[in-house]
């Protein structure tokens, strides 16, 4: 019998066959291609409704903005009628603004008009007041003159020409309105005299006037000078 060899490792034989690589199924590869075309053709999302597109985006082609927001319940026409109204409002408001400023400015100027004339007035009361009080003394003034005028004058002369003068003054100040006060024996009035001394006179009645050193004098319930006067405790 011949002995057969076993083949020697490393030499060359025949090469092995690689199999075929499979081939994706038909369906397969239509579904795929199907999935591709419907990605291609499907819309950019739109934003949802009522929204503006993000900021620096825009509407998509062919999309319209989105509509300005109103308040519920109230359209555009109501909405410009009350504006209307409002600026109405306001025009009368601001007229009516006017018309007080004008008001005031005449006011102040009113006032300014009157506070002059008040002061001239009153300026001119105290000149024609002092005009009448000089007007009384001049009697006196004139009377005294004469009576220095006189080079020798004996002294019974010169007592009628004081006693005269005295008359005048007295009547001067009759004119004028102005009154004594002070007089002995009257009751101690804190309002008239003014007590300068206190004596102890049991023949007196307490607080009574004892004395007058001055006399006070008055116009009307104003009190000019009070009366200087000695009163007994």
């Amino acid at each position: 019998m011949r002995k057969t060899s076993a083949p020697k490792t490393g030499a060359a034989g025949p090469k092995a066959e690689t199999p075929p690589a499979k081939k994706p199924a038909a369906g397969a590869a239509q579904a795929e291609e199907a999935a591709r075309a419907a990605e291609q053709k499907a819309p950019e999302k739109a934003p949802r409704k009522g929204r503006a597109p993000a900021e620096g985006k825009k509407p998509a082609e062919g999309q319209e903005p989105p509509a300005e927001k109103t308040p519920p319940g109230k359209s555009r026409e109501d909405l410009q009628k009350e504006l209307d109204g409002l600026r109405k409002k306001l025009d009368a408001a601001q007229r009516e603004l006017e018309h007080q400023k004008d008001l005031l400015l005449r006011t102040a100027a009113e006032y300014d008009n009157y506070r002059k004339r008040t002061a001239k007035e009153k300026q001119s009361a105290y000149a024609d007041a002092t005009s009448e009080a000089v007007q009384a003394f001049l009697p006196v003034e004139d009377n005294l003159e004469r009576a220095l005028a006189q080079k020798e004058c004996s002294a019974q002369d010169l007592r009628k020409g004081i006693e005269m003068v005295q008359k005048q003054m007295r009547a001067a100040l009759g004119k004028l309105g102005v009154t004594e006060m002070g007089k002995e024996g009257e009751p101690f009035d804190p309002a008239v005299h003014s007590a300068i001394a206190h004596v102890e006179d049991k023949g007196s009645g307490e607080n009574t006037v004892t004395k007058v050193f001055q006399k006070g004098y008055k116009i009307g319930d104003k009190v000019v000078r009070h009366a200087m006067v000695q009163v007994a405790n």
